[in-house]
């Protein structure tokens, strides 16, 4: 399962940062629906367009959370740009996630 948004050029033709994020579920349990909901208006609303959003169900890919060292969903990882992160849970720590994602800077 793939969901994929990018956004290669600026209106200033400047060149826009895509975000990539995996996130591991377990095909349609709750808190994998959740998890996939809250993501999904969290890169709406800040990511826009420039982002690139890789589904992996572990129940059909086990062999690739296994190699990813994924113990635990869902879990969400940012990939690029560095650093890398991860989350694990529904996600509905929207400050959390835009932590992790580097979209908010963390408070004293």
């Amino acid at each position: 399962m793939s969901r994929r948004k990018h956004k290669r050029k600026a209106r200033g033709g400047g060149v826009v940062t895509v975000v990539a994020l995996r996130l591991y579920i377990v095909g349609g349990a709750p808190n994998s629906v959740l998890a996939i909901a809250n993501l999904e208006a969290i890169c709406r609303e800040y990511l826009k367009d420039g982002y690139k959003l890789d589904v992996v169900d572990i129940l059909e890919q086990p062999q690739r959370a296994m190699a990813d060292g994924v113990l635990v969903t869902p879990s969400l990882a940012k990939l690029s740009p560095l650093p890398t992160a991860s989350v694990v849970g529904n996600l509905s720590d929207k400050t959390k996630v835009l932590l992790a994602l580097g979209l908010e800077r963390e408070i004293p």
